[in-house]
């Protein structure tokens, strides 16, 4: 039975959560269409962690530029490179689209041909032992299962991803592209392997954009699923536990 628990910092979130927050070493999906703040979750989880709970966290980024984040972060006042001075951040860029291998300056890259299950566990794994990190976030893990086109094998892939990233200890956060934002959408096999599930959805209503957060499941914990407005403003995501979202 899971009695510790992560909180994620992020306001709202945790009052969804049972008023506990994530189940420590267990490895969540967060998943949400283009422009829902995926990413701006993802590192509030890491850069709460670091500067409130004393939380080391490893950004492994397959998709977008370490230096794009820490640009793109800024505007909520979030100094990742003072936490990667400190030893409190760390980000791993495995785009397949890499070629350079830069591990003095604690970038690590990784090239097409070598993009593979076994060289992202082992980059994850080496990201957490240099400092000592306690979180995870992997963004997009679509890329990832990209490599795998046939449909048994990417399952698989996917299985070991979540056996070794528990074996760490770790808390992780992987990150995917949402199927379709309606009510009515189509459910995605990692919803399926992940012990817990977040959904960031977004539509119009009446020309005004409605941003909505819904936990689909968290086991272990008596959670709150009905969906929750959020916003993103300058400090970050806020998710707003008392109020009702309208179709």
């Amino acid at each position: 039975m899971i009695e510790d628990y992560v909180p994620t910092g992020i306001p709202g979130v945790d009052r969804i959560l049972e008023d506990k927050g994530l189940p420590r070493g267990q490895t969540i999906l967060l998943s949400g269409g283009p422009g829902s703040g995926k990413t701006t979750f993802a590192m509030q989880f890491l850069y709460t962690g670091a500067t409130q709970y004393d939380e080391s966290g490893v950004y492994i980024t397959l998709d977008e530029e370490p230096d794009d984040i820490r640009r793109n972060m800024l505007k909520y006042g979030w100094d990742l490179k003072k936490l990667e001075h400190e030893e409190k951040l760390m980000f791993i860029n495995i785009s397949p689209v890499r070629i350079a291998s830069e591990e003095a300056t604690g970038l690590i890259q990784i090239g097409m041909k070598e993009f593979r299950l076994v060289k992202l566990l082992e980059a994850i794994k080496k990201g957490i032992t240099n400092i000592n990190a306690k979180r995870v976030v992997v963004d997009p893990i679509t890329i990832f299962t990209l490599q795998y086109p046939n449909e048994i094998e990417r399952i698989s892939a996917m299985r070991d991803v979540i056996k070794d990233l528990r074996a760490t200890g770790c808390t992780n956060l992987l990150i995917s592209e949402l199927k379709g934002t309606g009510w009515d959408r189509e459910h995605q096999f990692e919803e399926y392997l992940t012990q817990g599930v977040i959904l960031l959805r977004t539509y119009l209503k009446d020309t005004k954009l409605i941003r909505i957060f819904q936990v689909e499941k968290m086991r272990g914990l008596a959670i709150d699923n009905q969906p929750r407005p959020y916003d993103i403003s300058t400090n970050g995501v806020e998710v707003y536990p008392d109020a009702t979202v309208y179709k």
